[in-house]
């Protein structure tokens, strides 16, 4: 054994590692989704931003944050910016004058629409070469992950 390693922290091997298995794949499942972001010119955040206001409805901009997994500051850039482009619109709250909604616009929705026949060829050929029953199940254990309090 080598002084080097007897030195090396008690850690497993990083091919065992959650969160760097967790960061390989999501950079593997994510290289063809930002070239298709690319060809409509929204970046990873603002793709995720519309994808949830579309999917729920009108939103608070906390919430929105939350579902988004983006922090509150990021939101606040994306926000603007998908404003400037036409693709949400801010709405004042109905009982808070100092809070707004947000809500994806017409042009947003057509963005999305635009985009989904090759997002659905991406998952395609994810479900071909993974299988369905496999997605199933590391959606669900991943949403169950998300779901666990470890602080």
């Amino acid at each position: 054994m080598t002084e080097r390693d007897t030195d090396r922290p008690d850690l497993p091997e990083t091919s065992r590692s959650l969160p760097i298995a967790m960061l390989r794949a999501r950079e593997k499942m994510m290289a063809p989704v930002r070239q298709m972001l690319q060809k409509v010119d929204v970046t990873e955040q603002q793709w995720r931003v519309l994808r949830v206001l579309d999917e729920r409805g009108t939103m608070d901009p906390k919430d929105l944050a939350q579902a988004a997994c983006l922090l509150n500051p990021s939101l606040t850039r994306i926000m603007q910016h998908l404003e400037r482009k036409g693709m949400i619109r801010r709405k004042d709250h109905p009982s808070d004058r100092r809070r707004v909604l947000l809500d994806i616009t017409p042009e947003g929705v057509a963005l999305l629409r635009a985009a989904a026949p090759e997002s659905q060829q991406i998952f395609a050929r994810l479900e071909e070469k993974f299988g369905r029953d496999k997605i199933e199940r590391l959606l669900d254990l991943l949403n169950e992950l998300s779901e666990l309090d470890l602080e």
